[in-house]
């Protein structure tokens, strides 16, 4: 099934809050205008839709655009994982930060997270005292 792929496509709140509930973000689904509200509000938001046009993921990246970029989400169907998806999100969304030094990222403590962040070029920083990871990637 082919994946097209948008930047600055900023979906409708119903297909936001289904997304985000496929892959069990549910605390972002509690308050879907909240959610519509900062996903639109995002430096750059990068979406992938199946041929039929449904939301399939999404990754944006808040901060100045100058100084800092943060990778907020990234989020891909559970049926459509482990396909390149989310690695051409990401690309996506930083394109218009590319210039920019530090490109930071907090994520759960899970390895699968960590492999797959540093294979887009993060590195992770160890020196927190709880259970959480964080990349940074400075150019």
């Amino acid at each position: 099934m082919p994946i097209s792929y948008a930047v600055n496509d900023y979906p409708a709140r119903d297909d936001l809050v289904g997304l985000y509930e496929s892959v069990e973000w549910i605390a972002y689904t509690k308050d879907p205008e909240r959610l519509t509200r900062a996903v639109a509000a995002s430096l750059t938001v990068a979406t992938a839709r199946d041929e039929a046009g449904a939301l399939v993921g999404l990754a944006r990246v808040v901060g100045d655009g100058l100084t800092i970029a943060y990778l907020q989400d990234v989020l891909v169907r559970p049926d459509h994982q482990r396909k390149g998806i989310a690695r051409e999100l990401c690309r996506l969304a930083f394109e218009p930060s590319a210039d920019v030094r530090q490109k930071v990222l907090m994520t759960d403590d899970e390895p699968e997270q960590r492999a797959f962040y540093e294979s887009i070029g993060f590195t992770e920083v160890r020196d927190l005292p709880f259970p959480i990871r964080v990349f940074a990637r400075f150019e």
